[in-house]
């Protein structure tokens, strides 16, 4: 059994969290995580300034995720405002029950029937996208011109953001989300976008729609939030409901590119079960939220053979997990036809993504389109000048230029 590290020092010494990519396989996980699973207990590494253990094997991170003494509630342990009551509460970064009791005010929205039912919307924005980039004539960035829109309309028609506030929102989000950008300049970017919420729970008060805002304004006119909960509810919503999706969107038809027989079985099939397993192999393959789940030991406890002191940061190596070869055989293959059920992607246990189902639809509908219509789709510069962002808790791309 390994024991807890006696002392950290000043962290030099330990790798850092987002750990690099390799610039000749940008798509794959850092090689360093190999030997993370493979090495005895749980490895030591800073994220945001501070020691944590990366949890790196599958079956490792499926325990953690659904251990009570192990906690989200990070906030609360450490005593950041747990005796403020104008801080909002963070769903995502509770326990039950007061995790589920808030939680359940949003499942309604993210069913699978109220997802099927928006699947038109989406296939409709989808289409109106590609319309323009085919009459515009080639070249593309994919990510500004398709990537980033459709997700961006199809979360602000869901809270009832105004789309034309994209800019804003996006920005101030990618900027929440910078590792690299200071405490000062991520916490301002984070507070722009929180009071933007804010200012919409007034507009919805006086203007109401069939939207998750609305529905919140609702619920804090009944007391069951205070409206900085429902402020925060919405800029978790709203900055979850874009990022993630739109970086799928973009590295998804870039690893289908780099896999030209699986792009074109995409292009010919109308066979709704491989199309989502596509989808979900691509979430395992890529993980793009390679360093954004952690959680706090509430004791002392054990686990993946490592002594964990109460009051430890782990971070869930999701990455890692998902290209464990517990989970799946040869998982540096991207295999189509493997049964991808289980995989990391979208977290494990009671905090799994309550976007799961819109986010299936529309990585669904976005890639199977593309490839129909674009039957030439192609990169328009060498592979060796995409820009990544490493320094994003969202893994993801710059620009990518394409031409057909």
């Amino acid at each position: 059994m390994t024991t807890t590290n006696p002392a950290d020092g000043d962290g030099a010494d330990l790798p850092v969290i987002p750990v690099p990519r390799d610039p000749r396989c940008p798509l794959h996980p850092p090689a360093e995580f190999a030997e993370w699973r493979n090495s005895e207990g749980l490895q030591r590494a800073l994220w945001r300034g501070q020691p944590v253990w990366a949890i790196s094997r599958y079956h490792d991170i499926r325990a953690a995720l659904t251990d009570p003494r192990i906690s989200a509630d990070v906030q609360t342990f450490n005593q950041t405002y747990a005796d403020d009551a104008n801080m909002p509460l963070i769903f995502a970064r509770m326990d039950d029950p007061e995790h589920n009791r808030l939680r359940r005010m949003m499942t309604t929205d993210f069913t699978a029937r109220r997802v099927d039912a928006m699947r038109p919307y989406i296939q409709d924005l989808v289409d109106g996208f590609l319309d323009t980039i085919i009459g515009k004539g080639p070249t593309a960035d994919l990510v500004r011109e398709f990537a980033l829109p459709v997700p961006s309309l199809v979360i602000s028609r869901l809270l009832g953001v105004p789309y034309e506030d994209h800019q804003f929102f996006e920005e101030n989000s990618a900027k929440s989300l910078d590792t690299s950008a200071s405490e000062e300049e991520a916490g301002a970017a984070g507070g722009a976008l929180f009071n933007y919420i804010l200012e919409l729970l007034a507009v919805k008060e006086r203007e109401p729609g069939d939207d998750l805002i609305t529905r919140l304004v609702a619920r804090v006119a009944n007391g069951d939030l205070s409206r900085q909960t429902a402020a925060m509810t919405g800029f978790i919503m709203l900055q979850a409901g874009h990022e993630t999706t739109a970086s799928m969107i973009a590295l998804g038809t870039l690893a289908l590119l780099q896999h030209p027989d699986d792009l074109e079985r995409l292009r010919q099939t109308d066979d709704a079960d491989l199309i989502a397993n596509i989808v979900d192999e691509l979430m395992r393959y890529l993980t793009t939220v390679h360093s954004l789940v952690d959680r706090i030991a509430l004791e002392d406890l054990t686990i993946g053979g490592q002594t964990v002191r109460a009051g430890d940061v782990l971070l869930m190596n999701l990455p890692a997990g998902n290209w464990d070869p517990a989970f799946v055989e040869n998982p540096e293959t991207f295999d189509i036809d493997r049964n991808t059920r289980g995989h990391l992607a979208f977290g494990y246990g009671v905090h799994q993504c309550i976007g799961m189902n819109l986010a299936r639809a529309e990585l669904q509908i976005a890639l199977s389109t593309l490839a129909r219509r674009m039957p030439g789709l192609r990169l328009a510069v060498p592979p060796e000048q995409l820009k990544f962002s490493d320094e994003q808790s969202i893994y993801g791309i710059r620009e990518l230029p394409v031409t057909w």
